[in-house]
């Protein structure tokens, strides 16, 4: 066996957390995945792994043959499907990571539109509003709202996306509509996050304005927020994929529409090495053919 193939293996293990789903994934024994992982440590000279009877601990050197390795390999997948020239079909299997709220409000309708364009893409979407690490989590693709950190990433624009501070109509007819920013110090809000301290910004005549909210509620989830919003809690501040409906059917009211901030960007970062990718391209495309133009449910 080559050692490409100790690495597709290595990484295939570091990915599935364990010998035994890397070897049912591979088709091979666990014994097999177990010996060569072995025999490539005696080659390197290194532990990559530090095997205990519960779970795989990846040393820092593991950690760091990893990333080379899924760097070294995207390469070579690069190389071969060049060879295989630029008009043969998408294939093969594409890790995403995607925002909850944003995956729940429209990717389920988009990727079976996409699988079915592309038949042999496969697509794996993990759904959680953290920041994850595509080199040592091994992702392809991740959907990113707001300014992206510096980083070695690559990012596409796909679609801007409004926000709206928005209340139910009983909640107003109760404590009043507020008119300026500074109004909202009166006021129950529903922040979103966590923290001792959270500030919503505003758009101002001169420079931005930030205005510290408190309230009875606070969550790391859109959706629970508009439902305590439309509940009567108070006023939130969400992106208009989460409220829009409710805001069309009078549920809720926006409010401060003349302070709203720039809309966000909804943007795909992928690693340099997945570049030439002609799944992760594909997909990246079609997103943004069907969603830089649905500025109405974004």
């Amino acid at each position: 066996m080559n050692p490409f193939e100790d690495m597709r293996i290595f990484c295939q293990v570091m990915d599935s957390g364990s010998f035994t789903a890397a070897a049912d994934q591979l088709g091979l024994s666990k014994q097999f995945v177990s010996r060569r992982l072995m025999q490539l440590e005696e080659r390197l000279g290194v532990r990559l792994l530090n095997r205990s009877t519960r779970r795989l601990d990846v040393t820092p050197l593991g950690q760091s043959y990893y990333e080379s390795a899924l760097r070294l390999l995207g390469e070579v997948e690069q190389v071969e499907q060049g060879i295989a020239g630029q008009t043969a079909e998408p294939r093969g299997t594409i890790r995403v990571s995607a925002p909850l709220s944003f995956a729940l409000a429209h990717l389920g309708c988009l990727l079976p539109l996409f699988l079915q364009r592309y038949r042999d893409v496969t697509v794996e979407v993990d759904l959680s509003d953290r920041p994850v690490d595509l080199l040592s989590e091994g992702y392809d693709l991740a959907l990113r709202i707001g300014i992206l950190e510096d980083s070695t990433l690559i990012a596409r624009r796909i679609a801007s996306i409004e926000r709206v501070y928005c209340a139910s109509p009983a909640y107003l007819a109760e404590r009043g509509t507020p008119l300026k920013p500074e109004d909202l110090h009166s006021h129950d809000c529903l922040p979103y996050g966590h923290g001792r301290q959270v500030q919503w910004r505003f758009a101002g005549q001169g420079k931005p304005l930030a205005v510290n909210v408190t309230g009875r509620m606070r969550v790391n989830n859109g959706e629970l927020l508009k439902d305590a919003a439309i509940a009567g809690m108070g006023i939130t501040y969400l992106p208009t994929f989460i409220v829009g409906a409710a805001l069309k059917d009078g549920r809720l009211v926006p409010v401060l529409d003349d302070f709203r901030p720039e809309p966000l960007t909804l943007s795909a970062v992928y690693p340099q090495h997945r570049q030439g990718s002609r799944p992760v391209r594909a997909l990246i495309e079609f997103l943004r053919e069907r969603l830089d133009r649905a500025d109405d449910i974004l």
